[in-house]
């Protein structure tokens, strides 16, 4: 890789140890990845909750923190995603006391590294986010997916890691999707229908994800009449990610790079896959189960929005959650603090439900949860979250919020899911 006299000083540890982890780091991928050179990067979001970390690598994170200034702090604005206890509701959860002390312990480090903890994977909808061109070093995969894709922005799938290191060097490797020649589509599909709530655009992501046969494939969308509104487009874009590995789509007329199938293709366009409305209900039935069993009800997987939290409450107003079943809502600090404010908190909680501030389900302890409370059969309109629950020890299912609900209400699983 190419350096700069200032990366080259980085990498012999002139400007101290945290640096030079750094920028050894960024040499280690941009090599593994043919990277000539780096590029500077504007902002960073970092996933690193402590049931990832383990004790090993909050030690090495407390390791950088204790490091003098200035070399031990980041460069660039640096965000998290969400951790893996919220303090003020972990016990409730059956969560234990060695996994808050984790948690406190990587957030101490981390402030002392720099980073603002806005614990959220919805840092695009609520903290900064990232304008067309833009290069940015994000580690979730919906956010990333978000930000190339809706907002025209420029980033991989960081690692911990990697993204660690962006923050304290303002550099990342320039390869894959910071290119204009990895950001051309490569597979198109056709739909013919618009999906009617947030739990069907999850299942027209997980679709196409499902056909997605690595990481450099850029799926183009096309037929989207109506313009998808931020959220959903948060769930299409995070269930395509979780499903296909996929930090890229285009849908033509709508996202900033695809005003037309000859640009986004770059003049080779190939024979479209049409995506009928029966084959993502198709999706979504091969979740049900065999009987009407339900344990628990969970909204995360991206955090909610400020709009999603209102829907849910509205939802929820003057109805109580059955005893039988749990009822969780994940947001951001930010929109939590928002929800106290407007009484969207109350709603929820009069009726029975939780709602928690900064961490996101299956980022904190998920399986560890599910043991301690006896839940097993869990019912989301997140299809991301659905997609990934399964190797947690859950049978999870994929419904409508509305159907959530009434669902949570009843203590069972019924109505008609189609």
């Amino acid at each position: 890789m190419k350096l700069s006299d200032y990366e080259q000083e980085m990498l012999a540890g002139e400007h101290g140890y945290s640096k030079q982890y750094g920028m050894q780091q960024i040499q280690r991928v941009g090599t593994f990845f043919d990277a000539t050179d780096t590029v500077e990067i504007a902002q960073v979001h970092l996933m690193a909750d402590p049931e990832s970390l383990g004790e090993t690598g909050v030690e090495f994170l407390e390791c950088l923190a204790a490091r003098p200034q200035p070399e031990r702090s980041v460069v660039v604005p640096a965000v998290t995603d969400p951790r893996g206890v919220d303090l003020n509701a972990y016990k409730k959860l059956g969560q234990t006391d060695s996994m808050a002390d984790l948690e406190i312990r990587a957030t101490a480090a981390f402030r002392s590294l720099g980073f603002m903890m806005t614990d959220t994977c919805i840092n695009y909808q609520t903290i900064c986010p990232p304008v067309l061109g833009e290069h940015v070093a994000f580690g979730d995969t919906g956010s990333s997916i978000y930000a190339n894709s809706v907002q025209g922005a420029r980033t991989n799938f960081e690692g911990g890691p990697s993204a660690l290191a962006a923050a304290l060097t303002g550099r990342a490797p320039r390869y894959g999707f910071h290119l204009d020649q990895h950001r051309v589509g490569t597979c198109l599909f056709e739909i013919d229908f618009r999906p009617k709530d947030l739990s069907d655009w999850g299942a027209l992501g997980a679709y196409v994800g499902r056909e997605m046969a690595s990481y450099w494939e850029v799926p183009v969308i096309a037929g989207v009449e109506d313009v998808p509104t931020s959220d959903e487009m948060k769930q299409f874009g995070a269930a395509l990610a979780s499903f296909g590995s996929t930090p890229l789509f285009h849908m033509i007329g709508i996202t900033p790079e695809a005003p037309n199938l000859k640009t986004v293709f770059d003049s080779n366009q190939p024979k479209a896959v049409k995506i009928a409305k029966q084959d993502v209900d198709a999706l979504v039935k091969s979740y049900m189960p065999s009987d009407d069993k339900l344990d628990v009800v969970v909204f995360a997987g991206p955090q909610l929005s400020l709009m999603e939290m209102q829907t849910l409450a509205e939802h929820l107003r003057g109805r109580s959650i059955h005893s039988d079943v749990a009822l969780i809502a994940t947001t951001s600090p930010e929109i939590k603090y928002a929800c106290d404010r407007m009484g969207l908190t109350e709603a929820i909680e009069t009726a029975g439900g939780m709602v928690l501030s900064g961490v996101c389900f299956y980022q904190m302890y998920a399986r560890e949860i599910g043991e301690a409370n006896g839940w097993k059969r869990l019912m989301s309109n997140s299809a991301k979250l659905v997609n990934i629950l399964g190797g947690y020890g859950y049978e999870p299912m994929l419904a409508s919020m509305e159907t959530c609900v009434e669902c949570a209400v009843q203590g069972r699983i019924t109505g008609d899911l189609s």
